[in-house]
């Protein structure tokens, strides 16, 4: 009895794989059948549409020209200052006074801040209450050895005590000077972090000051892109604030590459205009990364696919004294902007049909101006 529970069992998935493969290759027949006849459905109305009879159908053309065709690297940047710069004190200090405010315009060298020197002041005026005493005794001990009065070893003593006390004087001065904070460049203070009673750190910003007498824009780009971009390059700057389209051109390409995101920098000089810069403004950077001086380009949209056959647009032709609508098939290059480089297929003085061409066929009768 379970001989023959397992000999049905084996027919019948014997049974039903055969089923599945006669389905397949009924299916694959079928697909055969409608190919072949949607190609005499296309070949016999193209017929028709060379009967007297058929209207012609309306569409638009264009004659297509060469024209050189670029494109760009499109990515988001900033405005920045030619100098935008984070002072820090030289020295540890609470601060006793700021000088200025956001918006103040500085000069190199200008005093921004007061950190407590009060202890370095006080060791200044004993230096120099000492410097007194000992200058007075070296000038006394200088004449009576001119005077070849006395030893040369008190001569000596006296002259170095004098100059050691010179020279912890200059010392603290220096320190003293190390406690006020001043500016490195020409600029306007953008920042102020610190506060009055604050300590203040060697190396923390306590000032940010940016010059925008030159600005420029900043842009991270793509490592795949560090091969094809170059100091020189032309670059189209988007100032979406002034709704202004600058062309520049990459005056600092970085040869580093940033570990953490993949990225190189890139700088485009501004040239001084009207408009007033602020620091991290968006700017859209487009850099161009490919030119042909003399192709055929055309809009994107104009260009249709078939699986069979591929890409192919709609030119107009004509035929024995009538307008007629004919494939060309295409090979493409880049698509920037909506418009599509053509490396083949069209030449330059083609009518391309650029309106109606979504339901044409081949050889269809057409209408235009």
């Amino acid at each position: 009895m379970k001989k023959l529970i397992s000999l049905f069992a084996i027919i019948f998935f014997i049974v039903a794989c055969k089923s599945g493969t006669d389905n397949k290759a009924k299916l694959e027949k079928l697909k055969q059948e409608r190919d072949k006849i949607s190609q005499q459905i296309t070949q016999l109305e193209g017929q028709k549409g060379q009967g007297h009879d058929s209207p012609a159908t309306p569409v638009s053309i264009e004659v297509l020209k060469k024209q050189p065709f670029s494109h760009y690297i499109e990515v988001q940047g900033r405005i920045d200052g030619n100098e935008n710069i984070g002072v820090s004190p030289r020295t540890v200090g609470v601060v006793t006074k700021i000088l200025v405010i956001e918006g103040d315009h500085v000069h190199k060298g200008q005093v921004l801040a007061e950190l407590d020197a009060e202890v370095l002041k006080q060791n200044l005026k004993d230096l120099q209450n000492q410097l007194a005493f000992v200058t007075d005794l070296y000038e006394k001990q200088k004449n009576l050895w001119d005077q070849k009065i006395g030893s040369e070893v008190q001569y000596l003593t006296a002259k170095n005590n004098m100059e050691s006390i010179q020279n912890k004087i200059a010392t603290i001065q220096d320190q003293i000077k190390m406690a006020s904070i001043t500016s490195p460049i020409d600029g306007t203070i953008e920042e102020i972090p610190i506060k009055v009673g604050q300590l203040a750190s060697a190396g923390v910003p306590a000032f940010r000051i940016v010059n925008f007498s030159k600005a420029k824009v900043v842009a991270d780009v793509g490592e795949a892109y560090s091969a094809k971009i170059n100091s020189g390059d032309q670059v189209r700057i988007y100032l979406p604030d002034f709704n202004e389209e600058l062309q520049q051109r990459v005056t600092f390409a970085s040869k580093y590459i940033n570990p953490t995101n993949r990225t190189f920098t890139v700088e485009a000089e501004l040239s001084p205009n009207q408009n007033v810069y602020r620091a991290n403004m968006i700017a859209v950077v487009r850099i161009k990364d490919y030119m042909n001086p003399s192709v055929i380009g055309i809009p994107q949209n104009y260009i249709q696919s078939s699986k069979n056959e591929g890409q192919f647009v709609f030119i107009a032709l004509v035929e024995n004294g009538k307008k007629i609508a004919r494939k060309k098939y295409v090979k493409t290059g880049i698509t920037y902007n909506g418009l599509t480089e053509i490396l083949s297929g069209l030449e330059e003085g083609d009518k391309i049909i650029t309106a109606g061409y979504k339901d044409l066929y081949e050889g269809q009768i057409i209408g235009y101006k």
